[in-house]
């Protein structure tokens, strides 16, 4: 069972996408960049998702980790910069790294008195606490010397549209709307920090979404897989569609936590990130039971 649960999702791709010509034999490693690998699983994916979430308030984005293909999407333009919110804070966070030997602060966190979401606050807390709860507070104080052309360097290296010019302290912590990323760089900024995992900085952002799918915003995941190991990012951002709400939820997972297969990127309109992580959890089961 404990072998079963580590490879449920690291093997999902593999056990579905098996070429139809092949009379079931597993596609070889030397093909695996062939879209037939893939293809059954896209098919299967896309055709649960589209049925069990057909609402136009629920954007997702489902990616191949390893190859950053598109398996399904139901995103107007995945390609259009829009504000992602809190999902910019691990590119911030690595931005200040540069800047200090990789170094972070801990902080105390008041709540509303220190410009938090959370009204109590979350108290003493390090970086990777900071990404799990996703905690406004600590990144006000991160970047409150920051300034765009601290985070231009990362943001380029990860592919990422940088913050517009001028930008300071709260719009690097993912408030408001002056840096806008498109959904499609956004996901596979964060396939690069898999990719990066050993680096500085890179190691305690991936502990934070770790903790963040065990117990932060994202534990709606967790708790929604029958095999709880992902890593998750929520953010809350101001709202983009024609309906204006005060603000549209995302999550960004990706599972396996050790060897990520897939990513799903997920925003819903009308609520807080913590309950887009919910969706995101529901999907997810829904393609893996």
């Amino acid at each position: 069972m404990v072998a079963i649960r580590k490879l449920a999702l690291a093997s999902i791709i593999s056990l579905l996408a098996l070429s139809p010509s092949s009379g079931g034999a597993r596609t070889p490693a030397s093909d695996r960049a062939n879209p037939l690998r893939t293809s059954l699983f896209a098919q299967s994916a896309a055709q649960i998702l589209n049925r069990d979430f057909p609402s136009d308030a629920t954007s997702f984005l489902l990616i191949e980790a390893h190859t950053g293909r598109i398996l399904a999407s139901h995103w107007d333009n995945v390609d259009a910069p829009i504000p992602l919110g809190s999902l910019v804070k691990p590119f911030t966070a690595l931005a200040y790294g540069e800047g200090h030997a990789f170094v972070y602060p801990q902080h105390i966190c008041r709540g509303t008195a220190t410009g938090c979401w959370l009204p109590r606050g979350h108290g003493a807390i390090d970086l990777p606490t900071a990404i799990a709860y996703s905690c406004n507070s600590y990144f006000r104080a991160l970047t409150e010397k920051m300034t765009d052309d601290d985070v231009l360097p990362t943001a380029l290296r990860y592919g990422l549209d940088p913050p517009a010019p001028g930008a300071v302290g709260p719009v690097l912590a993912g408030l408001g709307s002056r840096w806008p990323i498109s959904p499609r760089r956004m996901a596979h900024a964060y396939l690069e920090l898999v990719r990066r995992r050993d680096q500085p900085g890179v190691r305690q952002i991936l502990a934070g979404m770790a903790q963040s799918a065990e117990k932060g915003t994202g534990a709606a995941v967790d708790r929604a897989l029958p095999f709880p190991n992902a890593l998750v990012k929520t953010g809350t951002a101001p709202c983009t569609h024609a309906d204006r709400a005060p603000g549209d939820g995302f999550a960004l997972v990706m599972a396996p936590s050790d060897d990520p297969q897939i990513l799903l990127m997920v925003r819903v309109h009308g609520v807080p990130g913590a309950q887009a992580a919910k969706i995101a959890g529901q999907m997810l089961r829904s393609i893996t039971e």
